[in-house]
Protein backbone atom coordinates (compact mmCIF):
# COMPACT_ATOMS: atom_id res chain seq x y z
CA UNK A 1 0.00 0.00 0.00
CA UNK A 2 1.46 3.42 -0.58
CA UNK A 3 0.34 6.91 0.48
CA UNK A 4 -1.15 9.28 -2.65
CA UNK A 5 -1.84 12.61 -2.76
CA UNK A 6 -5.26 14.09 -4.15
CA UNK A 7 -3.76 15.65 -7.10
CA UNK A 8 -2.94 12.03 -8.25
CA UNK A 9 -6.55 11.23 -8.48
CA UNK A 10 -7.73 8.96 -11.79
CA UNK A 11 -10.53 7.27 -12.81
CA UNK A 12 -10.48 3.84 -11.86
CA UNK A 13 -7.81 4.07 -9.15
CA UNK A 14 -8.97 2.10 -5.89
CA UNK A 15 -8.21 3.79 -2.16
CA UNK A 16 -9.16 2.36 1.28
CA UNK A 17 -11.39 4.60 3.01
CA UNK A 18 -12.30 3.45 6.27
CA UNK A 19 -11.04 -0.16 5.82
CA UNK A 20 -13.23 -0.40 2.52
CA UNK A 21 -11.65 -0.74 -0.69
CA UNK A 22 -13.18 1.78 -3.31
CA UNK A 23 -12.72 3.10 -7.31
CA UNK A 24 -12.65 6.63 -8.16
CA UNK A 25 -15.55 6.60 -10.99
CA UNK A 26 -15.40 10.49 -11.08
CA UNK A 27 -13.34 13.58 -9.42
CA UNK A 28 -13.33 16.82 -9.44
CA UNK A 29 -11.07 19.83 -8.62
CA UNK A 30 -12.92 22.54 -6.92
CA UNK A 31 -11.21 26.04 -6.50
CA UNK A 32 -13.43 27.86 -4.73
CA UNK A 33 -12.84 32.10 -4.94
CA UNK A 34 -13.01 31.67 -0.99
CA UNK A 35 -11.29 29.04 1.40
CA UNK A 36 -8.96 26.02 0.10
CA UNK A 37 -9.32 23.82 -2.76
CA UNK A 38 -11.02 20.57 -2.53
CA UNK A 39 -11.38 17.54 -4.71
CA UNK A 40 -15.08 15.98 -4.87
CA UNK A 41 -15.07 12.60 -5.63
CA UNK A 42 -17.35 9.93 -6.44
CA UNK A 43 -16.65 6.18 -5.57
CA UNK A 44 -18.13 2.86 -6.05
CA UNK A 45 -16.93 -0.25 -3.37
CA UNK A 46 -14.86 -2.70 -4.85
CA UNK A 47 -16.85 -5.33 -2.28
CA UNK A 48 -19.92 -3.87 -0.97
CA UNK A 49 -20.64 -1.92 -4.35
CA UNK A 50 -22.10 0.87 -2.53
CA UNK A 51 -21.93 4.13 -4.13
CA UNK A 52 -21.00 7.31 -2.04
CA UNK A 53 -19.23 10.79 -2.57
CA UNK A 54 -16.69 11.91 -0.65
CA UNK A 55 -15.14 15.36 -0.46
CA UNK A 56 -10.80 15.76 0.08
CA UNK A 57 -8.76 18.83 1.09
CA UNK A 58 -6.40 19.28 -2.08
CA UNK A 59 -3.53 17.76 -1.21
CA UNK A 60 -4.74 15.70 1.44
CA UNK A 61 -3.25 11.86 1.50
CA UNK A 62 -5.04 8.38 0.89
CA UNK A 63 -4.14 4.65 0.53
CA UNK A 64 -3.68 3.75 -2.37
CA UNK A 65 -4.80 -0.28 -3.19
CA UNK A 66 -3.54 -2.13 -5.99
CA UNK A 67 -6.50 -4.42 -7.32
CA UNK A 68 -6.00 -6.85 -9.80
CA UNK A 69 -8.96 -9.28 -11.69
CA UNK A 70 -7.44 -12.90 -12.76
CA UNK A 71 -8.45 -15.76 -14.67
CA UNK A 72 -8.95 -18.66 -12.61
CA UNK A 73 -10.85 -22.16 -13.28
CA UNK A 74 -13.74 -22.94 -11.59
CA UNK A 75 -12.83 -26.72 -10.04
CA UNK A 76 -15.64 -28.14 -7.22
CA UNK A 77 -17.20 -27.31 -4.60
CA UNK A 78 -16.81 -28.81 -1.17
CA UNK A 79 -19.32 -28.22 1.32
CA UNK A 80 -18.78 -24.14 1.44
CA UNK A 81 -16.04 -24.13 -0.27
CA UNK A 82 -15.09 -23.47 -4.09
CA UNK A 83 -11.68 -24.30 -5.23
CA UNK A 84 -10.59 -22.54 -8.04
CA UNK A 85 -6.68 -23.11 -9.90
CA UNK A 86 -4.80 -20.39 -11.32
CA UNK A 87 -4.47 -20.82 -15.49
CA UNK A 88 -0.58 -20.59 -15.67
CA UNK A 89 1.13 -22.04 -12.14
CA UNK A 90 -2.31 -24.54 -11.43
CA UNK A 91 -2.29 -23.41 -7.99
CA UNK A 92 -5.53 -24.32 -6.13
CA UNK A 93 -7.37 -21.66 -4.28
CA UNK A 94 -10.26 -22.23 -1.61
CA UNK A 95 -12.47 -19.32 -1.58
CA UNK A 96 -15.92 -19.35 0.81
CA UNK A 97 -18.99 -19.67 -0.68
CA UNK A 98 -20.13 -15.87 0.56
CA UNK A 99 -16.72 -14.71 -1.70
CA UNK A 100 -18.41 -16.11 -4.94
CA UNK A 101 -20.66 -13.70 -6.41
CA UNK A 102 -23.69 -15.49 -8.21
CA UNK A 103 -22.51 -18.78 -7.26
CA UNK A 104 -25.74 -20.75 -8.63
CA UNK A 105 -24.13 -19.93 -12.26
CA UNK A 106 -20.65 -21.22 -11.21
CA UNK A 107 -20.01 -24.64 -13.02
CA UNK A 108 -17.32 -26.99 -13.40
CA UNK A 109 -14.45 -26.09 -15.53
CA UNK A 110 -16.10 -22.49 -16.06
CA UNK A 111 -13.35 -19.65 -15.88
CA UNK A 112 -14.26 -17.06 -13.50
CA UNK A 113 -12.44 -13.88 -12.73
CA UNK A 114 -11.25 -13.36 -9.19
CA UNK A 115 -10.75 -10.24 -7.83
CA UNK A 116 -7.68 -9.71 -5.83
CA UNK A 117 -5.67 -6.96 -3.40
CA UNK A 118 -2.52 -7.19 -4.89
CA UNK A 119 -0.45 -5.55 -1.99
CA UNK A 120 -2.11 -8.04 0.78
CA UNK A 121 -2.58 -11.20 -1.46
CA UNK A 122 -6.04 -10.81 -0.31
CA UNK A 123 -8.24 -12.53 -2.38
CA UNK A 124 -11.62 -10.29 -2.20
CA UNK A 125 -14.45 -12.27 -4.59
CA UNK A 126 -14.82 -14.13 -7.39
CA UNK A 127 -17.25 -13.54 -9.95
CA UNK A 128 -18.74 -15.47 -12.99
CA UNK A 129 -18.55 -14.08 -16.59
CA UNK A 130 -20.92 -12.18 -17.70
CA UNK A 131 -22.66 -14.21 -20.37
CA UNK A 132 -21.92 -17.99 -20.33
CA UNK A 133 -23.71 -20.89 -21.99
CA UNK A 134 -25.71 -23.71 -19.88
CA UNK A 135 -27.81 -26.43 -20.52
CA UNK A 136 -31.17 -26.25 -19.00
CA UNK A 137 -31.88 -29.28 -16.50
CA UNK A 138 -35.33 -28.84 -15.68
CA UNK A 139 -38.31 -27.01 -17.18
CA UNK A 140 -41.77 -27.44 -17.88
CA UNK A 141 -42.72 -28.58 -21.48
CA UNK A 142 -44.48 -26.04 -24.03
CA UNK A 143 -47.59 -25.69 -25.25
CA UNK A 144 -48.00 -25.65 -28.85
CA UNK A 145 -49.45 -22.56 -30.27
CA UNK A 146 -48.48 -20.69 -26.57
CA UNK A 147 -45.46 -18.48 -28.26
CA UNK A 148 -47.58 -15.67 -29.78
CA UNK A 149 -48.50 -14.44 -26.35
CA UNK A 150 -44.12 -14.25 -25.58
CA UNK A 151 -44.90 -16.00 -22.82
CA UNK A 152 -42.40 -17.52 -20.15
CA UNK A 153 -41.27 -20.37 -17.71
CA UNK A 154 -38.97 -21.24 -14.88
CA UNK A 155 -35.87 -22.81 -15.89
CA UNK A 156 -33.14 -24.79 -13.44
CA UNK A 157 -29.72 -24.31 -15.28
CA UNK A 158 -26.95 -26.92 -14.73
CA UNK A 159 -25.50 -24.55 -12.04
CA UNK A 160 -28.79 -24.84 -10.41
CA UNK A 161 -30.01 -21.11 -11.08
CA UNK A 162 -33.55 -20.63 -11.91
CA UNK A 163 -34.13 -18.05 -14.86
CA UNK A 164 -37.12 -17.21 -16.99
CA UNK A 165 -36.67 -18.59 -20.61
CA UNK A 166 -39.46 -18.67 -23.39
CA UNK A 167 -42.05 -21.32 -24.03
CA UNK A 168 -40.13 -23.04 -26.60
CA UNK A 169 -37.03 -23.98 -24.62
CA UNK A 170 -36.92 -27.49 -23.51
CA UNK A 171 -34.81 -29.62 -20.85
CA UNK A 172 -31.09 -30.29 -22.54
CA UNK A 173 -31.08 -27.00 -24.74
CA UNK A 174 -28.62 -25.06 -24.79
CA UNK A 175 -28.74 -21.56 -24.05
CA UNK A 176 -26.95 -18.31 -22.67
CA UNK A 177 -27.72 -16.62 -20.16
CA UNK A 178 -26.59 -13.11 -19.11
CA UNK A 179 -25.35 -13.66 -15.22
CA UNK A 180 -25.37 -9.61 -14.19
CA UNK A 181 -29.04 -9.54 -14.71
CA UNK A 182 -29.73 -13.51 -14.37
CA UNK A 183 -31.54 -12.92 -17.68
CA UNK A 184 -32.13 -15.66 -20.76
CA UNK A 185 -30.53 -14.23 -23.78
CA UNK A 186 -30.36 -16.35 -26.98
CA UNK A 187 -30.24 -20.53 -27.39
CA UNK A 188 -27.17 -21.28 -28.02
CA UNK A 189 -26.95 -23.44 -31.62
CA UNK A 190 -25.50 -27.03 -31.47
CA UNK A 191 -22.65 -28.42 -33.57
Amino acid sequence: MSKVSTSDFRTGMNILIDGEIYSIVDFQHVKPGKGGAFVRTKLKGVVNEKNIEKTFRSGESVESIRVERQPYQFLYSDGDLYFFMHQETYEQIPLERSRVEKSEFVSDGMICTLVVDVDNENILYAEPPDHIDTEVVQTDPGLKGDTAQGGSKPATISGGAVVQVPLFINEGDLIRVDTRTSEYVERVKSD
